[in-house]
């Protein structure tokens, strides 16, 4: 059933992807045109209407904000650290598999403060969890790649554990639990993108974490009129997919009972 839900997720997500939805209303719309149809134009002003708002606006920063401001750090660093979780979806297996060398994506940070967290807290276990999160991919798994790096950066022994098999959140939570067996008491840090740590933490807390605490990186928002208006198009594309993909996620996720709230709190 899972696996059924991912490869389905999997297919809706190409069409509704929003940039793609934006050009496939203006295919169709100039194809109505084409044929005389004048309702074809208001297709096409629909599509330029939305590039139009992500070129103008800071539309792209307002879906992300919200998701973004839920689970602020904590204000004082924990004095003791147990473990440390860290998602997968920072790290490019294809890419990898291709070159021979770790390649890494726009959520690198993910890697890289697990990082610094591991060799600030000497003692806390590392568990990175990831699996295949594509259609087509080579014989690399997320955690392989993961693997080549933290050893490259001189992270590696039995502290850090590596769960291969999930494919989504949902099973990051069930999978990395069952691996890391954490103990009644303990304290562990969940890493993984800001704007996807709402959706993270409901469906770690419905999984029976105890002890979660959110540690946010990745951040693509500020409250600043530069931060609002600087990036350039491609950019603000992409922050937007990911801000509806999340939204989306948390929906879903809420219909099928992964989540207790459809918008988790800390």
């Amino acid at each position: 059933m899972t696996d059924f839900a991912f490869i389905i997720s999997k297919m809706l997500w190409f069409p509704a992807r929003p940039g793609h939805f934006a050009l496939l209303i203006g295919a169709i719309g100039l194809g109505l045109i084409w044929r005389g149809r004048r309702f074809g134009r208001w297709l096409v002003l629909a599509c330029l209407a939305f590039f139009f708002l992500l070129i103008a606006t800071p539309i792209s920063q307002f879906i992300l904000l919200p998701l973004e401001d839920r689970f602020p750090r904590p204000a004082e660093v924990p004095a003791r650290v147990d473990g440390i979780v860290v998602l997968g979806g920072a790290v490019d297996q294809n890419i990898t598999d291709a070159r021979g060398i770790p390649a890494i994506n726009g959520a690198a940070e993910r890697m890289t403060e697990t990082v610094a967290l591991a060799r600030r807290f000497p003692n806390a276990r590392i568990v990175f969890t990831g699996g295949q999160g594509s259609f087509v991919y080579g014989g690399l798994t997320e955690a392989d790649v993961a693997r080549q790096l933290f050893e490259s950066l001189g992270l590696s022994g039995a502290r850090v554990i590596y769960e291969a098999e999930a494919r989504n959140t949902h099973q990051n939570a069930v999978l990395s639990l069952e691996v890391a067996q954490p103990k009644p008491g303990e304290v562990w840090l969940l890493v993984t993108s800001a704007s996807h740590m709402p959706r993270a933490m409901g469906v770690f807390r419905k999984a029976g974490w105890p002890g979660i605490i959110a540690w946010p990186v990745n951040y693509r928002t500020g409250h600043s009129l530069a931060a609002m208006y600087d990036a350039p198009f491609p950019e603000r594309l992409g922050q937007f997919e990911w801000g509806f993909r999340e939204w989306l996620g948390l929906v879903s996720y809420r219909l099928m009972g992964r989540t207790d709230a459809l918008l988790p709190a800390p």
